[in-house]
């Protein structure tokens, strides 16, 4: 295996991470910054308030997104098995 190849491989799959994690990421950001808001203009600090909601709407977002997911996971790993016999040498 080339140097080339090996960061070639490397960079695709930290690019497949970043847009696979990314969506419950950014879900779980958005949650939170509207309950911190919302506990902000109520004064209510409650640590269960911001956990619950996010755990909530990420796992939708996770069931949601979840065939998406799995085809890029999928078609990354059959990229990358199908270049196996080039590597080798």
């Amino acid at each position: 295996m080339t140097p080339g190849l090996a960061v070639d491989l490397l960079q695709r799959a930290l690019t497949l991470v970043v847009t696979v994690g990314g969506p419950l990421l950014l879900t779980a950001l958005v949650v939170g910054v509207v309950v911190s808001l919302i506990q902000a203009v109520t004064q209510v600090q409650e640590q269960s308030l911001t956990f619950i909601p996010k755990l909530l709407v990420v796992a939708l977002v996770f069931l949601l997104a979840l065939p998406w997911m799995m085809r890029a996971m999928v078609a990354f790993t059959v990229q990358a098995l199908r270049a196996m016999p080039g590597m080798v040498g």
